[in-house]
């Protein structure tokens, strides 16, 4: 087996290891997501204090703010050091029916914001697979980048995420709580909830692998090209 024969058996073996990512992806994204809300909520105390001193400093050379103005300043640092620091990093978010409309590249990650927001009202199981799926979901969304939204591929990752995960996942919230763990018709509504996301998890992945088969055949016929091109003209020139 040649060296472009080994770099394209290791790329698809990198694209198999993710439709079996589990721990340690999940982890290192709450990570990340974490150290992101920080620093959001960070950066809106900084520029909100910055501009409670800037008002301050302007107000002051017009009229002398006193002990009174201080404390005043003083007050607004605090009250908009604690707002900031008790609102939501991300905004507002997105209605389920708003999904189906979102541009495709942006999909992904308002599915998966939409979709952590129903993780706490989610049995255990289901809240793993919630998981699970947003490392899926962040790994599709770069494929998206380079996707035509009309394309039938496009309307395929739309179908799928934008609206029959929500509204799965819609469905399973309008059951009542006492009616989650009594089975009906051999399952109960927690199990097919569930076996749903299993389902939509696996099929997310296999989406990301077809979407990225055009990459890889193209590596390997790039790679063979410079197989030929370079290697036989250094061997032909020895």
């Amino acid at each position: 087996m040649s060296d472009v024969d080994d770099a394209i058996a290791a790329a698809r073996a990198s694209w198999g290891r993710i439709a079996d990512t589990r721990g340690d992806p999940i982890d290192s994204r709450a990570r990340r997501r974490t150290k992101q809300a920080i620093g959001k909520r960070l950066t809106r105390i900084a520029v909100a204090d910055a501009a409670i001193l800037i008002g301050a400093v302007v107000v002051g050379m017009v009229i002398p703010l006193g002990i009174m103005g201080a404390l005043l300043v003083m007050a607004l640092l605090l009250a908009a050091t604690i707002l900031f620091a008790v609102w939501p990093a991300e905004g507002r978010l997105p209605p389920p029916e708003k999904l189906r409309t979102v541009d495709i590249k942006a999909l992904p990650a308002q599915t998966e914001r939409w979709l952590g927001a129903q993780r706490p009202a989610l049995p255990a199981p289901a809240r793993t697979l919630v998981d699970q799926i947003g490392v899926r979901l962040e790994t599709l969304s770069p494929q998206l980048g380079r996707l035509d939204d009309g394309t039938e591929d496009a309307h395929e990752v739309r179908r799928l995420i934008g609206e029959q995960l929500p509204a799965f996942v819609n469905d399973y919230a309008r059951v009542p709580e006492t009616l989650r763990r009594v089975e009906r018709n051999g399952k109960t509504p927690d199990a097919e909830l569930v076996d749903g996301l299993k389902l939509i998890e696996r099929e997310i992945a296999d989406m990301t692998a077809r979407l990225a088969q055009g990459d890889l055949d193209s590596l390997s016929t790039r790679g063979r090209f410079l197989e030929m091109k370079y290697r036989d003209e250094g061997g032909g020139s020895s």
